[in-house]
């Protein structure tokens, strides 16, 4: 398509230029990739490494330990001296052994830890699992 303005000739430019688009996909994958595993657990706890871990595959009921010793229970902060009462107010599993996992900060004391593990014990709950995530090479 050419047309004619005072004795020149030019063209029009028939492709779409798809540079920027890609450009602006790619920034919004990246910004996924960086917040989908915050958006797995609000609260941020550095939790230590180790060379044994396995994948969970199902929810369960996860007490978190941040760095200030902050305890929650899924996503609600709780007092360690209610944590029983409120472990055993969740509505019972589909199985007859509740599982629970705990993630704690590298950081966080033993005895914190240790206060944590005693509520969940005092609730009834046998089957605990620590979350770690794997060494890096």
């Amino acid at each position: 398509m050419a047309f004619s303005m005072r004795g020149r000739t030019q063209t029009a430019l028939a492709e779409i230029n798809i540079t920027p688009l890609v450009d602006v996909v790619l920034v919004l994958l990246l910004i996924f990739m960086l917040t989908a595993p915050v958006l797995q657990s609000g609260i941020l706890v550095a939790v230590p490494q180790t060379r044994t871990v396995n994948q969970l595959t199902e929810v369960h009921t996860v007490i978190t330990i941040d760095k200030d010793r902050n305890v929650y229970l899924q996503d609600k902060l709780v007092n360690v001296n209610e944590l029983a009462g409120a472990l055993s107010a969740l509505p019972a599993t589909p199985d007859t052994k509740r599982v629970v996992y705990v993630r704690a900060d590298q950081s966080v004391p033993f005895g914190a830890f240790a206060s944590v593990m005693d509520a969940v014990k005092s609730a009834g709950v046998t089957n605990i699992s620590i979350v770690t995530r794997p060494v890096e090479k």
